[in-house]
């Protein structure tokens, strides 16, 4: 019910594969982009992902 503040956002792989994740953030809680280091199945490992801006 308290998901109106939350948004969308793209965790872009590093690699240069294409490949992303879509994940749920509130900026009023973490203003900061976000980090992860996640698996990247069309790579094969892990690797750093990126907050991008969704299209």
């Amino acid at each position: 019910m308290g998901d109106k503040k939350k948004n969308f956002i793209k965790l872009v792989s590093a690699a240069g594969t294409g490949y992303f994740y879509l994940q749920r953030k509130n900026p009023a809680r973490i203003p900061t982009k976000l980090e992860f280091r996640k698996y990247d199945p069309w790579g094969n490992h892990h690797v750093l992902f990126t907050e991008a801006k969704m299209k």
